[in-house]
This record gives structure tokens, C-alpha cells and sequence, in this order.
């Protein structure tokens, strides 16, 4: 007679592509994506580097139209100051979002997990996961698992 596995590993096993929860810096952690899989989930991809362009920094709101005279990288200086931008690209004119200390974006709201600018998102916001480190997949992390890992986040979620 075969013994019932349990119901973890009858999950894992029967779905090979959820992965319990994964390594935001391993991306072979990563899961392939599906959109209710966002619900689920405690908006791990909300602490990845955000990459902007000044299209992004305009539709934010943080940078106004007439400052596209002045140079990108004086508007850069000013937005580092005000706390903002973490750094920029002259090169490439990329502006990267400062993020919090637990490297959740600034405009992830720590209780909902929700973003509090979603119809003025980035650009790298509205294409991810089609665009990102690992096109097609996620960083997905179970609410629930998050909270077996670290039980003081439960007022989180």
C-alpha cells in the first residue's frame, strides 16, 4: 500500500511552477508569472530596484514640465536631496527610486502592500514581468509563507 503524501508536497509536486517562495536575488527562484498570482502575493517585486526616465518622474508628479529645460542631472541632484532618487545614469538617463530600508519602493504602502500611485506608475512598474530581470517570471512570495518566515509582519498583511 503507498502511503498519502502529505499536502505540501502533493502542491509542490503537482505544481511544479508555483515555488513556495522565492529568492528576490536568485532568479532561478523566481516563478512564471500569472496574473492572480498578484493577489496572493507581498509585493516582492515592489523591492526591486525601480529604473525611471523622466517621462516617469513627470506622470509621478515629482518633476514638472517646465523643469525639462534644466539638465537631467541637476534634477537629479535635486530629487537625491529630497530623498527620491538613489542614484542616476547620465549615460543612459536612467533615475533609480531611492527604497526604503527593507528595499520596499517608497510608494508601496507598508500595511496594504498596495501601491500608492498605481494609475501614475513607472513605466518599469506597468511592464513587469514582461520586461525585468527575468522576463515571464516573478519574484512570487505567498502572503502566508512571508508570515511563517517572520511572524512580526503580520500586522502587514
Amino acid at each position: 500500500m503507498i502511503a498519502r503524501p502529505d499536502a505540501c508536497w502533493y502542491t509542490l509536486m503537482m505544481k511544479p511552477n508555483l515555488i513556495a517562495a522565492a529568492e528576490i536575488d536568485r532568479l532561478d527562484t523566481w516563478a512564471r508569472y500569472s496574473a492572480p498570482m498578484c493577489g496572493s502575493c507581498v509585493s516582492s517585486c515592489c523591492t526591486l530596484p525601480v529604473e525611471v526616465k523622466i517621462k516617469d518622474l513627470i506622470r509621478i508628479g515629482i518633476v514638472d514640465e517646465f523643469e525639462l529645460g534644466d539638465p537631467p542631472k541637476n534634477i537629479a541632484k535635486r530629487l537625491q536631496k529630497e530623498g527620491i532618487v538613489e542614484r542616476y545614469n547620465q549615460k543612459s538617463e536612467i533615475f533609480t527610486l531611492q527604497r526604503m530600508s527593507n528595499n520596499d519602493c517608497l510608494y508601496l504602502d507598508r500595511k496594504s502592500r498596495l501601491c500608492t500611485i498605481y494609475e501614475k506608475r513607472p513605466d518599469t512598474c506597468r511592464n513587469h514581468p514582461r520586461i525585468g530581470p527575468r522576463p515571464g517570471y516573478c519574484a512570487y512570495k505567498p502572503k502566508e509563507v512571508e508570515r511563517e518566515r517572520n511572524p512580526r509582519t503580520l500586522d502587514r498583511f
